[in-house]
């Protein structure tokens, strides 16, 4: 759901830059309560993956495909001022080395992917959540709040196009067909989100965000007894109490094998992507405003549209948009992080430490 340039008047561009500008302010300074040495990695990955997962378009009904959005799934991982970011960087790279969503469009991409994306995915996600807590909510939670952010935005876009669009619209008959097709993404983006988060999960339960305070702790048995692994640092907002600050690990291994499989979903996957225009490019030709398109300033480029301009591989664009994607992400997350802060609160290092039962 790329917006492109010309959709949108000067006074609504402007307006939705100054929304999408707020609002990543607001969320580089709350995510230094969400970042810390050890999560900061984790976050520059879930960037990375989202950019990976959104080359993926996957046939939705008549001639239409869909992508992940990626807002409630990177609050989920690491945080909602951190997912705003996470989207942000994404949308930044997509924009001005792959020629995908306007320039001038760039606020109005933050604010529905972005802002709204995350607020409601993260505001049902905690509504879900907060009376009963337990591994299988949380993965079904994670569905829920995935599926309804997606109609959400499709709804706001709506909105702002009536608002300050440049054709006019018949705003009931375009809410419908966008909040229709985009439900049906909605499906897909859901059990993309519930799937990742259920093998993080099972894997690290201790690198996800929404599960702190939920979750029971990892446990590990080695020969002299339990050893118990979990995040040091409170809940999220809506979660019961904090836990004991103990032994909370960097990602270690995980973080690589993230990083190799999104450079496959990338770099192999996106080979089989459907080509059927996405929901809004669908919704936009059945309306009649998609003429009001126009080119992207720097759609002459190599990299543009994943590497067709230059004739580059799709998969070796997309290897490159994850390496590009992460080293930006993985800086701004470095740069807000709490320094000194290993993940226990106490700002020194006992990622060696063990603590037994």
């Amino acid at each position: 759901m790329h917006v492109p340039d010309g959709f949108f008047n000067a006074a609504v561009s402007v307006s939705a830059g100054a929304v999408a500008a707020a609002g990543v302010a607001v969320c580089l300074r709350g995510a230094r309560r969400e970042l810390d040495d050890r999560t900061a990695p984790m976050a520059g990955l879930v960037a990375a993956f989202v950019f990976a997962v959104q080359m993926l378009n996957f046939p939705v009904a008549a001639g239409t495909s869909g992508h992940l959005l990626g807002g409630a799934l990177a609050a989920i991982l690491v945080g909602p001022y951190t997912a705003v970011l996470c989207v942000a960087v994404v949308l930044l790279v997509q924009a001005f080395f792959f020629a995908d969503g306007g320039l001038t469009a760039l606020g109005v991409n933050i604010t529905l992917m972005g802002l709204v994306a995350v607020l409601v995915g993260w505001g049902v996600f905690l509504l879900i959540t907060r009376s009963v807590r337990n591994r299988g909510v949380v993965v079904a939670a994670s569905f829920v709040a995935a599926l309804l952010s997606v109609p959400a935005s499709a709804l706001a876009f709506t909105l702002l196009f009536w608002i300050g669009g440049t054709a006019p619209i018949e705003i009931g008959t375009v809410a419908a067909a966008m909040g229709g097709v985009h439900l049906l993404i909605g499906v897909g983006e859901g059990l993309i989100t519930a799937v990742t988060v259920s093998t993080v999960l099972a894997i690290r339960p201790d690198l996800v965000y929404g599960a702190r305070g939920i979750v029971a702790p990892l446990v590990l048995r080695g020969a002299d007894g339990d050893v118990i692994v979990t995040p040091g640092s409170p809940g999220p907002p809506g979660s019961q109490g904090a836990q004991a600050p103990v032994a909370a690990r960097r990602p270690g291994w995980f973080l690589p094998a993230g990083i190799a499989v999104a450079a496959l979903l990338a770099g192999v996957v996106s080979f089989y992507a459907s080509s059927s225009p996405d929901g809004l490019e669908w919704v936009a030709e059945d309306k009649g405003f998609s003429d009001q398109a126009t080119d992207h300033s720097l759609g002459e480029q190599p990299l543009a549209d994943y590497g067709d301009v230059g004739g580059i591989p799709v998969g070796a664009a997309g290897v490159i948009g994850v390496g590009v994607t992460l080293a930006v992400g993985g800086g701004v997350f470095y740069a807000v992080r709490r320094r000194g802060d290993h993940g226990d609160g106490t700002g020194s290092d006992d990622s060696d430490k063990k603590v037994s039962a």
